[in-house]
């Protein structure tokens, strides 16, 4: 069975072709999930037990919030 041999210049090649690679894959995902959560954050959530929270006031003496 013949061993195909390859010179060490082309070995290292390869080696930074797949970094290269791997690299532009990672900085792609970042940007999609960079994009995902930039949609995310714009999206306005009503908030539906608005009506029954109370709100809260500061009191002088304390400094404490309450109800």
């Amino acid at each position: 069975m013949p061993h195909i041999l390859l010179s060490p210049l082309v070995k290292w090649s390869f080696v930074a072709l797949g970094g290269a690679m791997l690299v532009h894959w990672v900085v792609k995902e970042a940007r999609r999930i960079n994009d995902e959560l930039e949609q995310a954050k714009r999206v306005k959530v009503p908030i539906t037990d608005a009506e029954i929270r109370p709100t809260l006031r500061r009191d002088p003496a304390t400094g404490e919030y309450r109800p």
